[in-house]
C-alpha cells in the first residue's frame, strides 16, 4: 500500500532508481526471488485444504450385522496418501522459501548498499566543488549529516522498501488468489478492507512527510552540536563550559527525540486501525460462514485454509503499512541529498592554461562584497605587484585583508567591479585548477591530515615526489630540526589535524608543504600571528626560503614581519588608505605609525 501521493515524491524515486541502472540483472534476480518467496507461502496455505479434506477424509468403514452391510459410525478410515507425502511437500517447500529468501536478501542487501557507497561519494565529490561562499554558510555537521545519516536513510528506502513491497506485495495478491479460488464469495470480504487502508494510508502519507523533514533537520543540528563541542574541547574545560554545553546539547536531543516521536505516534495510530479495519473483513469472514446459504458450499479444509490465509494476510498488509513510514523518511532523506547535489558547484568558465605564470598580480578599482551582504568588504582597491617582489597588507581586523587573499584564488565571485589580473589576464578567464596551481597559501589555520609528515608535506603534489624532494622541502622550513627527533621521522603518524605536533611545528610543515609546490604566487595569511618568539624566529627563515624569487602577498598582524616588504598596503574599512614602505610609511606618522607605536612602545 506504500505510494507517492504526489508527483515530488514521484520524481524522487525516479531519481533514485537511475542508481540502480547498471544492476539490472541483481534486481531482477532478487525481485525474481521475492515473487517465489511469496509464491510458496501462498502455496502452503493453498494445500491446507487438500490436506485436510482428504488426508483427513472421513469414509465409514461397513459392519455386518445380522448379515447385512451397516455403516460403522465408530470406525473411519482415509482413502488419500496425502498425509504419507505431506511432510515431504512442507520440508521441500521450507528449502525453496529459505533459500530464494536468501537471494533476495543477499541481493537487495548488495543492491542498497552499492546506492549508498555511490551516492555517498557523488555527496562528498560535490562538496569538494561547492564555492566556499556555500560552506561559509553551511555548518559542517549538517554537512556530515548528509553523508552519513542521511544516506543510511536512503539506504533503508532502496532496501527494505524494495523487500516488503515486491515479497508482502505479491503475497497479498497470491493469498487472495488462494482465498478466490476456494470461496469468491467469502472473499469479497476482504475487498471491504482496501478502500478504507487507502484512505488510511494517503492521510498518513502528508503527516510523515512533514515530521520526517523535521527529523532530517534535528539530527543535522544534534550532530552539529556534538561536533562544536568536540572541536572546543579544550576550551570548554578551561572556561568550565561544561554545564553550557551540556544545556545546549540537551536542548537539541529533546527536539530530535520529539521529532522522533511525533513519527512514532503517527505510526502507533496507524497500525492500530489498520489492524482493526482488517479484523472486520476477518469477522465478516467467519460470520458468513456461519451462514445456510454458504455453509452448505464449505468443508472443513475450505474453512481452515481461507482462515489461515486470511490470518496470514494480515501480516503483509501490517508490514506495507509501516513500510509506509520508512519510505516517506526515505524520500525525505533523498530529497535533502539530492538538494546538495543540485546547488551549483564553482563556477568554472575559464578556459586559459599556461604552465607557469610570471607572477605580476594586478587589483583594478576592485568593489566587492561577501553574498547576501550590501556593504562593501573592498571599495575601489587598487594595488599592483610584480613578479618576485612582496607586498604586505595590513590593518585591522575586518578591515579586508583577508578578502583581498580569497579574491586571489578565485574563493568568491563576481565582483562588483573592477579587475583582478594576473600576468594581464583577467583571473576568471583561467581555469580554476589552472589559477590555483599556480598559488601557494600558508595561513595561520594550518590543516594536516591524519597521516605521515612526509605525506602530509607532499599532499595532492602533481606527479611523483621523491623521498629526496621532501627532505629538501623540509630542511628549507627548518622542518627537520624537530623532524629528526620524532620516532619514524617523516614517517611519523601526527594524529588529526597534527594533533601531536606543536602549533610552530605544524606550521613549518605547512611551508614546507608550499616550498615544495614550487607554485609562483605566495600567499602568506597571517602565517606567524599565533607562534612564540623563538618558533617565529625559525618560521620566518622559512618564510625568507619560501618568498625566494616569488611574487609574495603577505597579510601581517605583526609588523617586525613585513619590514622588509617591497610595498606595504594600510587597509581599513575595505579601502587602501596608506601605501609605501616601512621607512616611508612611519614618516608619514599615520595608521602604520599608530600601530608600529603601538606594538613596539615608540
Amino acid at each position: 500500500m506504500t505510494k507517492m501521493p504526489n508527483p515530488r515524491n514521484r520524481d524522487i524515486f525516479k531519481r533514485l532508481l537511475t542508481y540502480v541502472a547498471d544492476l539490472k540483472g541483481i534486481f531482477i534476480i532478487s525481485a525474481l526471488a521475492l515473487v517465489a518467496y511469496a509464491i510458496v507461502d501462498a502455496t502452503f496455505l493453498y494445500l491446507i485444504r487438500p490436506f485436510i479434506d482428504e488426508g483427513f477424509a472421513a469414509t465409514p468403514t461397513p459392519s455386518i450385522v445380522d448379515g447385512i452391510e451397516v455403516a460403522n459410525t465408530h470406525g473411519f478410515k482415509s482413502d488419500s496418501n496425502v498425509l504419507k507425502i505431506a511432510p515431504f511437500i512442507v520440508i521441500g517447500l521450507f528449502i525453496l522459501r529459505g533459500f530464494f529468501n536468501f537471494v533476495a536478501t543477499y541481493g537487495v542487501s548488495y543492491m542498497s548498499t552499492r546506492v549508498v557507497e555511490t551516492m555517498r561519494q557523488q555527496v562528498f565529490d560535490h562538496i569538494l566543488r561547492l564555492p566556499v561562499s556555500f560552506m561559509d554558510k553551511m555548518s559542517p555537521g549538517e554537512l556530515i549529516s548528509k553523508v552519513t545519516y542521511d544516506t543510511e536513510q536512503i539506504a533503508r528506502a532502496s532496501g527494505n522498501t524494495l523487500v516488503t513491497l515486491i515479497r508482502d506485495g505479491v503475497s497479498v495478491i497470491a493469498y487472495l488468489g488462494v482465498m478466490f479460488s476456494m470461496s469468491w464469495k467469502l472473499s469479497l470480504c476482504i475487498l471491504i478492507i482496501v478502500p478504507l487502508i487507502g484512505v488510511v494510508v494517503s492521510v498518513v502519507n502528508k503527516r510523515l512527510r512533514k515530521v520526517s523533514r523535521q527529523i532530517q533537520n534535528a539530527m543535522g543540528t544534534v550532530t552539529a552540536a556534538s561536533e562544536q563541542m568536540i572541536k572546543g574541547h579544550k576550551n570548554v574545560l578551561i572556561f568550565g563550559g561544561q554545564k553550557t554545553e551540556s544545556a545546549r546539547f540537551a536542548k537539541v536531543n529533546k527536539y530530535n527525540r520529539y521529532q522522533n516521536m511525533k513519527l512514532a505516534t503517527v505510526q502507533a495510530i496507524s497500525q492500530p486501525t489498520v489492524m482493526v479495519i482488517s479484523s472486520l473483513a476477518l469477522g465478516a469472514v467467519i460470520y458468513a460462514a456461519s451462514l445456510d446459504s454458504l455453509h452448505d458450499e464449505l468443508t472443513a479444509g475450505i474453512f481452515a485454509a481461507m482462515l489461515s490465509t486470511m490470518l496470514a494476510l494480515l501480516q503483509p498488509i501490517k508490514n506495507l503499512t509501516r513500510l509506509n513510514a520508512e519510505f516517506q523518511r526515505g524520500m525525505t532523506a533523498c530529497a535533502t541529498v539530492f538538494e546538495l547535489i543540485d546547488t551549483p558547484a564553482e563556477k568554472d568558465e575559464g578556459t586559459h592554461e599556461v604552465e607557469r605564470v610570471a607572477g605580476d598580480i594586478k587589483f583594478d578599482n576592485v568593489s566587492f562584497s561577501y553574498p547576501e551582504q550590501e556593504k562593501l568588504a573592498l571599495d575601489q582597491v587598487s594595488l599592483e605587484v610584480k613578479q618576485g617582489r612582496t607586498l604586505a597588507l595590513v590593518g585591522r581586523s575586518g578591515s579586508g585583508k583577508s578578502t583581498i587573499a580569497s579574491l586571489i584564488t578565485r574563493f568568491y565571485g563576481e565582483l562588483r567591479e573592477g579587475q583582478i589580473m594576473l600576468d594581464g589576464i583577467d583571473i576568471h578567464d583561467y581555469s580554476l585548477k589552472g589559477l590555483r596551481s599556480q598559488i601557494a597559501l600558508v595561513s595561520q589555520q594550518v590543516t594536516l591530515f591524519n597521516d605521515t609528515i612526509a605525506n602530509n608535506i607532499a599532499y595532492a603534489y602533481p606527479g611523483e615526489v621523491t623521498r629526496e624532494q621532501v627532505i629538501e622541502a623540509a630542511t628549507l622550513a627548518y622542518a627537520m630540526e624537530f623532524i629528526e627527533r620524532l620516532p619514524d621521522g617523516l614517517d611519523t603518524e601526527i594524529g588529526e589535524n597534527g594533533v601531536m605536533l606543536s602549533g610552530g611545528q605544524r606550521q613549518r610543515i605547512a611551508i614546507a608543504r608550499a616550498i615544495l609546490r614550487n607554485a609562483p604566487v605566495l600567499i602568506l595569511d597571517e602565517a606567524t600571528s599565533a607562534l612564540d618568539t623563538e618558533s617565529e624566529k625559525a618560521i620566518q627563515k622559512g618564510l625568507d626560503n619560501l618568498r625566494r624569487n616569488r611574487t609574495s602577498i603577505v597579510i601581517a598582524h605583526r609588523l617586525s614581519t613585513i619590514e622588509n616588504a617591497d610595498e606595504i598596503l594600510v587597509i581599513d574599512q575595505g579601502k587602501v588608505v596608506e601605501r609605501g614602505n616601512h621607512k616611508s610609511l612611519l614618516e608619514q606618522n599615520g595608521m602604520y605609525a599608530k600601530l608600529y607605536q603601538m606594538q613596539f612602545g615608540g
